[in-house]
């Protein structure tokens, strides 16, 4: 099943006008995201959030920022309907794919040749749950190979923690299982006027204590998808680690301790297929 998911995922038949995938904005070569401050979707129209990392994205407790889908299934049916991402509705998508000579044998044997949105989104759910990335810098280490990590790094993994940085990056992904608040200041030194998608977990739920408030993002694999937050306005990670340092835990890091921790970060990039994300991403 996850073959056949890793075909849909790849295949622009799924978008109004032929030309986006789900690859488009979560490349599998690029971290998997598309490197945009937001992402582009069909007409060449620009969305209202950064796109989060594909990898390891089924251990997401909730998916999408403001976590209104609670499965990789429920997720995958998003963004085809969605007018400014792939601009199409399920009963054409299903007519596209359930006429294609390519997917019909494959969906006769898995699903006995049901082809409707379920079993597409299930397709692609399996193979996106094949997207995990073991064997980083840091696994290593903990294994037991004190060579993998660097004194820098090592440095840098005890700031992280002991500047409360673990607070919200929580787990064995650190990220990915708790909803925390943007603080206000932040806003107030980004500037620019607030969107709809500043809103955050608002949008869902209406409540006025979840404005501002996101999905903790994971941060394995961090060092390779900028820009960083749900607005894409941090370039760099060492600009992203300063801003969440003074902005949510209230310190100024000096440029080589948020250097240490940049570096520690890195140490959390893994690998996909037996191959690093990082040296994926720079072919």
């Amino acid at each position: 099943m996850a073959l056949l998911g890793e075909a849909l995922y790849h295949d622009t038949l799924l978008s109004g006008d032929g030309t986006v995938s789900c690859a488009t904005c979560h490349g599998l070569e690029t971290g998997g995201v598309d490197r945009l401050p937001v992402s582009t979707g069909v007409k060449n129209q620009r969305g209202p959030i950064n796109a989060p990392t594909v990898y390891n994205s089924a251990h997401n407790f909730v998916q999408f920022w403001d976590g209104r889908a609670a499965t990789l299934e429920e997720q995958a049916a998003g963004p085809v309907e969605n007018p400014l991402e792939m601009g199409d509705q399920w009963p054409e998508v299903v007519k596209k794919v359930a006429a294609s000579e390519s997917y019909r044998p494959q969906f006769d044997a898995l699903f006995d040749g049901e082809v409707n949105t379920a079993t597409i989104t299930k397709a692609i759910a399996e193979f996106e749950r094949t997207l995990v990335t073991p064997d980083s810098a840091f696994d290593k280490y903990l294994k037991g190979d004190k060579a993998a990590l660097t004194e820098k790094e090592k440095r840098g993994a005890l700031l992280f923690a002991e500047s409360g940085c673990t607070s919200c990056h929580t787990g064995s992904y650190f990220g990915g299982e708790s909803y925390q608040k943007l603080a206000d200041s932040y806003f107030e030194a980004r500037g620019g006027e607030m969107t709809e998608a500043d809103n955050g977990r608002f949008n869902v739920t209406g409540e006025e204590a979840d404005r501002h408030m996101f999905k903790v993002p994971m941060l394995r694999n961090i060092a390779v998808t900028p820009p960083y937050f749900h607005d894409g306005s941090a370039p760099d990670l060492e600009t992203a680690v300063t801003i969440m340092a003074h902005h949510q835990l209230g310190l100024d890091l000096s440029k080589e301790d948020a250097a240490a921790i940049v570096a520690f970060l890195g140490s959390l990039t893994g690998e996909y297929k037996g191959v690093p994300l990082d040296k994926m991403a720079s072919n």
